[in-house]
């Protein structure tokens, strides 16, 4: 009998769609390229276990909410024990290979980012649109798979005419493109509610700038060239912080870069992105500003709270709640909007809740005001709970409520209720 000869990096690649619900895989890695891979994986609903002495502050937030189980150490084989998939996402060619060896031993499928041809498994280009998945393989060239998948998503969107090529959509007159940046909004959660320019924009970059709060499946689309830049990484207070993302922003596009500053729901909607844009205007830099679906608006609504609604309220103020009431830095006035009769949202006020509260109720709020308080709006860990101004800072306590939550204030909280 004769043996059949194995041709690891021979032959075409056979596609297959892998259902992980429930089954683990193994991340080595915690940098930029874990932080790009993870999400879909999370979003397949697998047991993640990610193997790296340090995180990305967006990997840490995975592991801190749960999402993912994480050691912090260097791999070891026995962490293949009951995995189907292994992803490699270290740029160390000998800790790759030993991480591909171990998973061969065990016949465990391994995705390598550091060298296509050693792996056993390819990561394709994807595109998602609702329930159908399109997934990519360009023959071990990326650009080409990439090129091919964003023809196929352009199809499924079924959009007619120039709404994609059209320049009467770009602001202003025409700009040489060898440098320049667009602050684009990400939306409030769901990878789906970028608009069609900015996710445009975001295939053409050659470096993205992102916040912790974007939505991690853009990350996973983005071509494998892209530089990535976890602006929740930079060191330095908040102020030097921004002072380093707006030299990045510069330095990139001077460089001949397109640099796409993705930024979670609305880039002007306490985004600083009126800071980056005065930053790259000074340096000379072109600018885009791409608007974005705020999650002032769109958290309640798909939580079934209209901020406005017929014959219940005729207004809505978004507030940030990152300053307590009765710190001297604080800019809002809230003894005037404890006046209102229309709906409050506060952005970022978890912590200082029960302040914010007390206050607005001290200045005439009634404390029986209805109030909504929605965790991770729009995405696969939404949240909301009901309660009242009064009792609400305990509530969201008892629950367990934690950041990102909007908190909406008034009547139109029950305006829906049927």
């Amino acid at each position: 009998m004769s043996e059949r000869t194995i041709r690891p990096s021979g032959g075409n690649p056979y596609p297959l769609g892998l259902r992980l619900a429930g089954r683990r895989v193994v991340v080595v890695g915690g940098g930029a390229v874990a932080t790009r891979r993870v999400p879909a994986l999370l979003d397949a609903g697998a047991d993640v276990l990610l193997v790296a002495p340090e995180l990305t502050p967006a990997l840490r937030a995975h592991a801190d909410a749960g999402r993912l189980h994480w050691e912090p150490r260097r791999f070891v084989p026995a962490d293949l024990d009951g995995a189907w998939l292994v992803q490699v996402a270290v740029d160390d060619p000998a800790a790759a290979a030993a991480v591909s060896a171990a998973a061969a031993e065990r016949r465990i499928f391994c995705v390598r980012a550091d060298d296509r041809a050693a792996a056993t498994a390819w990561t394709p280009a994807v595109t998602r649109h609702g329930p159908v998945t399109v997934a990519v393989l360009g023959g071990g060239d990326p650009r080409r798979a990439m090129t091919v998948r964003d023809a196929v998503r352009d199809l499924l969107g079924a959009r007619q005419g120039p709404l994609l090529t059209s320049p009467v959509l770009e602001e202003g007159p025409p700009v040489d493109t060898a440098g320049r940046v667009a602050l684009v909004g990400a939306g409030p959660g769901d990878p789906e509610l970028i608009t069609v320019k900015g996710w445009r924009l975001l295939t053409e970059a050659d470096v993205v700038v992102a916040d912790r709060l974007v939505p991690g499946l853009l990350l996973d689309e983005l071509r494998s060239d892209v530089e990535l830049v976890d602006a929740s990484k930079i060191p330095y207070g908040p102020s030097r912080a921004q002072e380093e993302i707006n030299r990045i922003l510069v330095d990139r596009a001077r460089a001949g870069k397109f640099v796409v500053r993705l930024k979670g729901g609305d880039p002007y909607v306490f985004g600083r992105g009126g800071e980056e844009l005065l930053a790259c205007a000074e340096a000379g830099v072109p600018v885009t500003v791409v608007p974005g679906v705020t999650s002032a608006v769109a958290v309640p609504a798909v939580a079934g709270v209209p901020v406005t609604h017929r014959a219940v309220a005729h207004e809505f103020t978004v507030v940030s709640g990152h300053v307590a009431p009765d710190s001297p830095a604080s800019l809002v006035r809230w003894e005037a909007l404890a006046g209102l009769r229309g709906t409050l949202v506060v952005l970022m006020g978890l912590k200082n809740l029960p302040a914010i509260s007390a206050t607005l109720v001290a200045h005439g709020r009634p404390a029986d005001t209805p109030v909504a308080v929605v965790q991770e709006g729009t995405t696969s860990g939404q949240r909301t709970l009901r309660s009242t101004l009064g009792a609400v800072a305990a509530d969201v306590v008892e629950a367990g409520i934690h950041p990102p939550a909007i908190v909406v204030i008034g009547d139109v909280v029950g305006a829906l209720d049927v």
